[in-house]
Order: C-alpha cells, then structure tokens, then sequence
C-alpha cells in the first residue's frame, strides 16, 4: 500500500512538473560541464573554455545558448560565449582565489507539430548554473 502512495505521489509529480511526461522521463535539460580551471599567473594571457550541451537532446546545436557569470571573476579576465562555448579569458591583475557562477540559459528552437497544429519545444528546464574556482598566482 505505501509503495502504491508513493507511486501515484511520484506519478502526479511528474505530471505537474513538465508539460510533456516524456521529456520528463527523458530529462531533456541545458548542462554545462563538470570543469577544474587551470593556475594563472598575473601578466600572463589566461584561457579556459567549457562546452556546454542539451543532455539527451541530438539536435542541441540548434539550441541559442545565453552564458552570464556572477561572482568573484579576478580582474582582467572576462567571459565571453561563441554558440555553445564559454570562454573566461584575458590577463589576470590580481592574484588570489576566486569563485564564481556561469550561468547558462538556453532558447529551444521552436517546432511545429503537424498533429495538434501547435508551435513546442521539447525541455523540461531552460536553463541551470554551475559554481567554478580559479586560482591566480
């Protein structure tokens, strides 16, 4: 009887939370890289890039991907994005640690489904963020 609650408990949840119960099951969803940065040195041109993908999604280069970073970023460095890649780079001025977001949201093309004659996308998140820590010497 417990198993049957928790059943229907988990069932509902995944009905209420995605519009489509498959893509939930399939948990179509923006994901950037697990990534350690390597050492800088103050003066010295620094550059690191992450890959970010739609995880079980084979078409996500025709995804638009938006990256922010909050935080600590040392000054000098900055993040740029070319479609999928994010790069943090330039000349580092101080030296330290230093922890910060990248934040990734995601714009879905758009497809027409001929059946309900209806414009849908295909994820159950748009976007997700991941904490990152660059030392500079």
């Amino acid at each position: 009887m417990k198993s049957l609650k928790f059943l229907i408990l988990f069932v509902c949840v995944l009905c209420l939370s995605c519009e489509n119960i498959v893509d939930c099951i399939i948990n179509r969803r923006p994901e950037i890289p697990d990534k350690s940065f390597d050492l800088g040195n103050i003066g010295y041109y620094y550059n690191e890039e992450l890959t970010s993908e739609i995880k079980n999604e084979p078409n996500d280069n025709y995804y638009d991907y938006y990256y922010d970073v909050y935080g600590n970023l040392p000054d000098g460095l900055e993040l740029y994005s070319d479609f999928r890649t994010a790069s943090i780079e330039g000349f580092p001025e101080v030296s330290g640690s230093f922890t910060f977001t990248i934040h990734l949201s995601v714009d879905p093309p758009e497809y027409y489904d001929e059946d309900t004659q209806e414009w849908e996308d295909n994820l159950c998140s748009y976007s997700t963020s991941k904490e990152f820590t660059i030392i500079i010497n």
